[in-house]
């Protein structure tokens, strides 16, 4: 081989690589620029999704929006948002005033035990019954079951005064009330079930339609708020004339029919 042939293909080797190395760079250089896309697009991805998650963070829960919903007032209700509830005889000279939370469990003691008897009173015209609804529960427990159930006291308002007592009562049972840490009452579905033993709202559709869209939400919140204005510290309490009525401790609500019976007496003479 002439050394004009060997240069020639040294040179066209060269040429080759050359040719090869410009080849590899570019690929190099378009997979650099893909890669810092990606990454880029990741960074993006990641941003977006803490953004996101900052901003569904910042949303309000649902109770938090409801806050802003429409005030829908049951009927058989009076006062300032409709959160001043009065069962009884009009005729009747005093009123009992009983503060509640639904998931409260010395509550539901409270009414399976002295219930019917608080009951006769009303009926006999003794007295009237103010009822508030406290929520506190929910927060201290975590949850949403005194809300909700207390949204549905105010659809079981909205059918008659009656529908209310006897749904209360049927709340508190011992075979319908859920322990304390049991948020059962947050499910509309448990609390139609529940309202099924109540004839005035068995198969009620006006009923079940206000619990399931959340009709009286609002309201709930609402009279959640009166509670909480009261100065009250505590479920159940139980006050006439603006004096607590306890039972033997003197501290406590009466948990008794015999205690009961004590205290409201001694507050109808007052």
């Amino acid at each position: 081989m002439s050394k004009r042939n060997s240069q020639a293909s040294k040179n066209a080797a060269r040429e080759r690589l050359r040719q090869e190395r410009e080849r590899q760079a570019k690929r190099d250089k378009v997979k650099r620029q893909v890669i810092v896309a990606c990454s880029i697009v990741g960074v993006l991805a990641i941003a977006g999704g803490i953004s996101y998650a900052v901003v569904q963070g910042n949303e309000p829960g649902y109770w938090e929006a409801a806050k802003d919903d429409k005030l829908v007032k049951p009927a058989n209700t009076t006062g300032e948002n409709g959160t001043t509830v009065v069962v009884g005889e009009s005729s009747a000279k005093k009123t009992l005033v009983m503060y509640e939370d639904p998931r409260c469990p010395i509550c539901a003691q409270f009414e399976q035990t002295v219930g019917t008897t608080v009951d006769k009173g009303l009926e006999d015209g003794k007295y009237k019954v103010q009822y508030v609804g406290a929520t506190f529960l929910d927060n201290s427990l975590t949850g949403e079951g005194s809300k909700n159930a207390l949204s549905a006291l105010g659809a079981a308002l909205n059918v008659s005064p009656e529908a209310f007592l006897e749904y209360k009562t049927a709340l508190y049972s011992t075979k319908w009330h859920p322990e304390e840490s049991d948020d059962k009452f947050k499910d509309d579905s448990y609390l139609i079930e529940v309202a099924d033993t109540v004839d005035a709202l068995k198969d009620n559709k006006k009923f079940q339609n206000a619990v399931n869209n959340g009709t009286y939400d609002k309201w709930a919140l609402e009279m959640s708020s009166t509670f909480d204005d009261s100065g009250v510290q505590g479920t159940p309490t139980l006050k006439m004339d603006g004096k607590k009525l306890t039972g033997a401790d003197g501290e406590n609500a009466p948990m008794t029919v015999a205690d009961f019976n004590t205290a409201i007496e001694a507050a109808l003479k007052a």
